[in-house]
């Protein structure tokens, strides 16, 4: 699995429409691919909902 396949595995509903109205105009300006701009806004949601996951399982397991 490569880079760009995870980062798609966080683009679903309103995610992947954000990142298909963001990817082109990002990607002119920072001379990137539309696919790793997809790529990268996929990764960063992907991180912030593990990270909203293992919070609420933290806060779960601590009883509070």
């Amino acid at each position: 699995m490569d880079a760009i396949t995870l980062g798609k595995a966080g683009l679903q509903g309103w995610r992947a429409r954000v990142a298909d109205v963001v990817a082109e105009p990002v990607a002119r300006r920072a001379g990137l691919a539309d696919e790793q701009v997809r790529a990268a806004i996929g990764g960063l949601f992907l991180a912030l909902s593990v990270f909203y996951v293992a919070a609420a399982v933290r806060r779960l397991a601590s009883g509070g």
